[in-house]
């Protein structure tokens, strides 16, 4: 796996919070870092080269739905995701897992995998570690999840450690035909809100990390006290000498809580989310833009932002927008949105570099939440 290393840079000496390189084929990954989702090969609403000009790093995007639509096979034609959807920085494919799960009474798991309906026309399919293996092959990603099972938040533990133990036995199967040396696999933690399943979920899937591990089944509805303890738990026990990944996490809070105990990568659907609802995160905290408030108000969403949106638009211009249902909006909060987490995760990273950590995080809630955290 020579395409692949990780170099921890510097570790803050009082947060212990790490920046570091993760070094990939399709180039470099300073981390910590936030990473916009793609779900269906395409950030909503943004080209490529807009993601590109902000300071995208890497992107995700969703197996569960590129199964789905176009088909991963059509995607393996067209030369891998990269060339289908015109990104040539490094991209992750998660496993499809979450979503199936998700699906509720549209699917039934055993042992071989999961059999779901189509959310889509109500088709019968079936995922297996095998088969999501051969899918995240088609789609070509640079990194690729192990599938798993996502136990739901408030199950009883005998449940979570089915489904725990379960996740090690897939893993095992991923690892056995991904023999593929230009993607790197990331074997995934669980044990739902349990420390001892988890402790004992990280000590199993470390083994099967070459370089790089991924932590689910969190920010999943549980209270924040209860993730930070699951992260503080495992700390411990998470290797040194690759990165680190939060799966779904992207609010500024769980970021930064993340970074602190020494989480390097993070993702989530929040930022187009939020955008396409008119909400902005700022530097004062949240922006309700299509609030009555901001009717004539001309000054920037975020005056120390120096995204596309804050240099060239007011508040009452994204206002009128986003009444309108114009599809300008949702570009503008999302180019914004996108780069203040991008920015988050680069100011945190200059801020460990100068073991200053704690001290960046403090001033961020004290404005954020306006000295309420």
């Amino acid at each position: 796996m020579a395409q692949f290393s990780y170099e921890l840079i510097h570790t803050d000496k009082h947060t212990g919070a790490r920046a570091g390189i993760f070094h990939t084929p399709h180039g470099d990954i300073e981390t910590p870092i936030f990473m916009p989702v793609g779900t269906c090969a395409t950030v909503k609403s943004l080209l490529p080269s807009t993601l590109e000009e902000i300071g995208t790093q890497i992107l995700l995007s969703n197996t569960y739905h590129l199964y789905l639509r176009p088909g991963s096979e059509i995607v393996a034609q067209a030369g891998g995701l990269h060339k289908f959807m015109h990104w040539q920085r490094p991209i992750l494919t998660d496993s499809g897992g979450f979503q199936v799960f998700s699906l509720g009474k549209l699917r039934k798991i055993t042992d071989e995998g999961v059999t779901f309906s189509s959310h889509i026309d109500g088709s019968k399919h079936i995922f297996t570690p095998e088969s999501v293996m051969k899918t995240e092959h088609d789609l070509g990603a640079d990194i690729i999840m192990a599938f798993d099972e996502c136990s739901p938040y408030g199950c009883d533990k005998n449940y979570a450690k089915h489904a725990m133990i379960r996740t090690h036995n897939w893993l095992d199967r991923c690892a056995k035909v991904h023999q593929n040396g230009s993607q790197m696999l990331f074997p995934i933690v669980q044990g739902n809100m349990f420390s001892d399943l988890r402790v004992e979920s990280v000590k199993f899937v470390r083994d099967y990390a070459e370089c790089g591990i991924a932590v689910g089944g969190l920010s999943v509805g549980e209270p924040s006290e209860v993730m930070y303890k699951m992260m503080d738990d495992i700390r411990p026990y998470l290797p040194e000498n690759m990165p680190r990944y939060l799966m779904g996490v992207g609010t500024p809070d769980y970021i930064l809580e993340g970074i602190e105990r020494g989480i390097d990568m993070f993702d989530c659907v929040l930022p187009t989310r939020i955008a396409r609802n008119g909400t902005a995160l700022t530097s004062h905290g949240k922006v309700v833009v299509r609030n009555g408030i901001y009717k004539q108000d001309f000054s920037p969403l975020d005056n120390e932002c120096d995204c596309y949106c804050c240099r060239n638009f007011s508040k009452a211009y994204l206002r009128h927008l986003v009444n309108c249902k114009e599809i300008l909006s949702a570009e503008l909060l999302s180019i914004h949105n996108i780069t203040f987490l991008l920015k988050l995760a680069e100011g945190a990273r200059q801020a460990i570099k100068n073991d200053n950590f704690a001290q960046f995080k403090q001033n961020f809630y004290a404005n954020y939440y306006n000295n309420e955290k």
